[in-house]
């Protein structure tokens, strides 16, 4: 269990909150917004209306003893900005700030962020790459090259094993997970792909495009 503070309850904020919460952590959220913390306190035990840009607010709020201090305000950057500063002057441990571009995530590192989120950014760019294929169920992305992706077998793998295809070798992915009506199992070398099965695999972009064209 850790000790986390959510500032700025926005969409972000809140469900991050919930979640967070859902996970059995201890959960303190503020907003400047009398209203949404109204709406939200009968959920959180500790809801604040503050203003974190106020040094002595985030000082008796005690910041150094969460584990993580969350900044989740999207409409707002310079608030943002002052508030991650803040936060990381007061012994705040770790600071995830929310960004809306590069610029400001350069910004939010320089002035204490430890680390900085990209939201819409990020489901943007997965929402363009699963409809950009067919047949992609899900993704997550590693990095610019690498991602694991949930796709369906190819019918030609049907009645086949992981290791007599030879996978790995041919087709550079590596198979993570088999998923069949919701339920997700490791396979051995010796599994035996059936119809209607998901794999999850590993591996490049394109390595994974070109073998969900298969058929």
């Amino acid at each position: 269990m850790k000790s986390v503070l959510i500032i700025g309850m926005g969409r972000l904020g809140t469900r991050l909150a919930e979640k967070m919460t859902d996970l059995g952590n201890e959960v303190m959220i503020v907003d400047t917004s009398e209203k949404i913390i109204n709406d939200l306190a009968p959920r959180f035990t500790d809801a604040y209306i503050a203003d974190c840009t106020n040094e002595n607010v985030l000082k008796n709020f005690g910041v150094q003893h969460f584990d993580v201090c969350f900044v989740t305000i999207g409409d707002n950057f310079q608030a943002s900005l002052e508030i991650t500063s803040l936060l990381k002057e007061l012994g705040a441990k770790y600071v995830v700030s929310n960004a809306g571009s590069d610029i400001q995530a350069k910004f939010l590192l320089r002035n204490g962020a430890d680390e900085v989120v990209y939201p819409e950014r990020d489901i943007a760019d997965k929402l363009a790459i699963k409809h950009n294929a067919r047949n992609i169920f899900d993704l997550i992305e590693l990095s610019k090259e690498f991602a694991i992706f949930e796709i369906p077998v190819p019918k030609s793998w049907t009645g086949n094993s992981i290791q007599s295809l030879d996978i790995r070798k041919k087709h550079h992915v590596n198979v993570l997970a088999i998923k069949n009506s919701n339920v997700v199992n490791i396979p051995s070398p010796e599994y035996s792909f059936v119809e209607n099965d998901h794999i999850i695999v590993l591996g490049k972009q394109n390595d994974v495009f070109k073998l969900n064209s298969k058929k």
